[in-house]
């Protein structure tokens, strides 16, 4: 559930909880110094979600108003369905999502609705459980409003603690709707509470608890929105019913506390919901394609015990989700490749014969489940490829054409570390393709993609090159010369990683190192540098050379800083300058996008070449993709944002740009459609 869900919190009950610390020394207060979570979460889970039909306007699905399609005889028919069809195929998570909270008990505590859930949570969990399957819950962040009852609750377990101990006395508010108030963790009565609802779950059977609303995150800022303690909080509590409970945040959380969430989740949704709030389940444009440039800035966090959540994958019926059939591959086709969860909101019931093709590919859930994210080579055009390299040194490749016509897609073998020949399956389809050297490309239509396993020979591969070298920063100083900071994938000899690597200008070796990224400094003025990087086995068997990165260093004088509201650029259209605390200079560009223009026309490079350019900006939405164009050369740049409403901290994205020598090249900054934004514009370096 997201922002675009307040209209829905009433008549869905949204949920609960969260608490407050104080005075009174509880001796289960006190959160363990190494979190421990409830569940292991070895491989990324697989099930089915309720809310996509409690969202949608699809006719017949909510007959009496938003979220009334969720009752308890609505679950038991789709858990049947789980059971029946699904379940071979490693899904076995049934989970209700908000709208099943009727009200509080004398302690506090949560109560289904005793109408929609007329036997209540715990007979709903028996039943998905005696069908080999395990059941999950909803609940929001912080103290529901209508628990307070004037702080006059006790809370179960304890004594002397109220719900007036667990609240601010100025009785703030929290979470992404403001619909409970924030708990105090400096008070023991909160980790009590908290430790009652967990206690209740587990007592229900709960195996699975989604935590809704948290900050910071969820388009919310600041410290009334800081809901990191009450991560911790639940964290602890699961842990101590001493069940399995996997733990997954919601929703759009900041990765400015991705630590907080990997250490006490097992999972943190990257986005806003996937849904689109529409006579249809999703759209393409709504949010499905926004995953591809939000989920970057997560892909290092992913693995055993913690995966990204994309959100539900809505595929499994054409019509009710309202994308094409390429737009449904392609959107399962980034779910897997990301490790991400796959839990399904469509009504099982009807699903149609390419959806139910299309979630059980167990080649394609053999890709989720082996857990290792894939990382786009880059995100310039439309035409993208990612990649992952798998345990058994196969690579997982795919192919996407996100444009809006038909494309070709070549994926560089070479650039993702394969050399020699390679045996390609399309794992969609089930077929093996002609064997590849060099490259690999596919004709694609509108929103399409191709999903690959490549298999490079031993023997050419071992060792691989190291793959996708790029730059992540640079400098230029009168001092200490020019800068550049390398990264690049790691290489293996089988499946044992090299002992080093030796990075080279060129034929001449420049250094050694251990790592896979490295700064190579005291780089000469106004020079070009082609640097690639060999891989070295323990008994000094080298690799060919990665990709070349050719990137030319500033003069004598050291980078050059360009603030976005000088007076030289042109801010056209609907963009203006705007105080920024702590940008560069004070100020920033924002509004951009629309008809809101940028440029920069007085760029210097004291020659022809390549050059980095660090932009930055300040994004507290969603990321946001702007069209970059250099002396009439257009290329995207996506820029992360931190999902928590902080318009004031700048971050920085490190692009490679061709500029020409002298004082007169042009850049601007866009939106790459009329309705795209922009992020704001702090300042640029050459």
């Amino acid at each position: 559930m997201s922002r675009r869900t307040t209209r829905l919190l009433t008549a869905a009950a949204a949920a609960l909880l969260a608490i407050t610390v104080a005075q009174v020394p509880l001796a289960d207060a006190a959160p363990a110094a190494k979190p421990t979570k409830a569940d292991s979460a070895a491989t990324p889970y697989m099930g089915w979600s309720s809310w996509s039909l409690e969202s949608t306007n699809y006719p017949g699905v909510n007959p009496t108003g938003p979220a009334s399609w969720l009752t308890e005889a609505n679950v038991i028919k789709q858990t049947d369905v789980v059971a029946g069809k699904l379940k071979s195929h490693g899904y076995d998570y049934v989970n209700v999502d908000a709208g099943w909270l009727g009200g509080f008990d004398g302690n506090a505590r949560p109560l289904s609705n005793a109408t929609t859930f007329p036997h209540g949570m715990k007979y709903l969990g028996d039943y998905i459980h005696r069908k080999g399957l395990k059941f999950g819950a909803y609940l929001a962040v912080g103290l529901d409003i209508r628990a307070y009852n004037n702080g006059n609750t006790p809370i179960a377990g304890v004594k002397n603690c109220f719900t007036r101990n667990l609240v601010y006395s100025d009785l703030r508010t929290t979470n992404g709707w403001n619909s409970s108030y924030k708990i105090d963790f400096t008070n023991p009565c909160s980790q009590a509470y908290i430790n009652s609802i967990a206690a209740e779950l587990a007592g229900w059977g709960v195996d699975f608890l989604k935590l809704d609303g948290v900050g910071p995150g969820s388009f919310q800022g600041g410290a009334n929105y800081d809901n990191t303690s009450d991560v911790k909080a639940w964290n602890t509590a699961l842990a101590k019913t001493g069940r399995k409970i996997q733990f997954v945040i919601s929703w759009g959380l900041s990765h400015r506390q991705a630590d907080v969430w990997k250490a006490n989740s097992n999972g943190a949704r990257v986005e806003t919901d996937v849904e689109c709030y529409c006579d249809t389940i999703v759209t393409w444009n709504n949010s499905v394609k926004q995953r591809f440039a939000d989920v970057v800035q997560w892909i290092p966090d992913a693995g055993p015990g913690y995966w990204n959540n994309l959100d539900s994958l809505d595929v499994g019926n054409g019509q009710m989700d309202g994308i094409s059939e390429a737009e449904r591959q392609s959107y399962a086709t980034l779910w897997a490749i990301e490790a991400a969860p796959l839990y399904v909101g469509d009504d099982l019931t009807k699903l149609d014969p390419y959806g139910l093709s299309l979630l059980t590919n167990d080649e394609v859930i053999a890709v989720d489940q082996a857990g290792i994210a894939a990382k786009p080579v880059d995100q310039s055009s439309q035409q993208q490829v990612w990649y992952a390299r798998q345990k058994d040194g196969s690579y997982t490749v795919a192919l996407f054409n996100l444009g809006d016509a038909t494309a070709t897609v070549t994926a560089n073998l070479a650039q993702l570390g394969i050399n020699g020949t390679a045996k390609v399956r399309d794992l969609w389809s089930h077929k093996d393709l002609a064997a590849a050297t060099g490259t690999v490309s596919a004709s694609l239509p509108t929103h399409g993609s191709q999903l690959l396993k490549i298999t490079p020979n031993a023997k050419d591969n071992a060792p691989n090159p190291p793959g996708n070298l790029h730059a992540v920063a640079a400098s230029g100083t009168t001092a200490a010369g020019n800068s550049v900071t390398l990264a690049w994938d790691p290489s293996f000899s089988g499946n044992s990683a090299v002992k080093s690597y030796e990075v080279y200008n060129g034929t001449s070796r420049l250094l050694t190192t251990a790592g896979t990224s490295v700064t190579v400094a005291s780089l000469a003025p106004s020079s070009t540098f082609d640097f690639n990087v060999v891989a070295v086995t323990k008994d000094g068997k080298k690799s060919l050379p990665s990709n070349k990165l050719n990137v030319s260093t500033a003069d004598k004088n050291g980078s050059i800083n360009y603030e976005g509201e000088a007076a030289v650029n042109l801010v056209t259209g609907g963009a203006s300058v705007n105080d920024c605390g702590p940008c560069s200079g004070g100020k920033k560009v924002g509004n951009l996008g629309g008809t809101g223009h940028l440029s920069f026309p007085n760029v210097w490079a004291p020659k022809d070449g390549t050059y980095l350019m660090t932009v930055s900006y300040v994004d507290g939405d969603s990321g946001r993709t702007a069209q970059v164009t250099v002396n009439g050369v257009p290329f995207r740049l996506p820029m992360a944002g931190s999902n928590d409403n902080d318009w004031g901290t700048p971050q920085t994205v490190v692009v490679p740009v061709t500029l020409k020598a002298g004082g007169s090249n042009l850049v601007e900054f866009n939106g790459p459609t009329p309705n795209d934004y922009v992020a704001d514009i702090d300042k640029i370096t050459i």
